[in-house]
């Protein structure tokens, strides 16, 4: 999978379409990611005990990571990625910049 957790990443697609935030969360089993105040759904939360209040929770939910485009460091646009090998080691790169991510 070409996100990893604390990417910056824009979303292309979806009802927060054009949102920017950090990857929380990579789910590479199942293709998806949960990226940071995108995607958030209010989910209630019953009292358990006597003294404690019922709430309602803010959670952000995992979508498909086909939906994000990372975004470059050096223009802030979306880029793709590639790899490249950096003193003996796979280190992935933008695509529009050359810049490491």
């Amino acid at each position: 999978m070409h996100i990893k957790k604390g990417d910056i990443v824009i979303v292309l697609s979806g009802k927060d379409r054009g949102k920017k935030g950090k990857v929380l969360r990579a789910l590479p089993d199942r293709g998806r990611v949960v990226v940071e105040g995108v995607n958030v759904l209010k989910r209630h939360k019953r009292a358990h005990r006597a003294n404690q209040k019922g709430e309602i929770l803010s959670i952000a939910m995992p979508f498909h990571a086909s939906n994000v485009a990372l975004i470059d460091p050096k223009s802030g646009k979306q880029t793709r990625t590639g790899m490249k090998i950096a003193g003996g080691k796979r280190v992935r790169v933008s695509k529009k910049s050359g810049a490491e991510l």
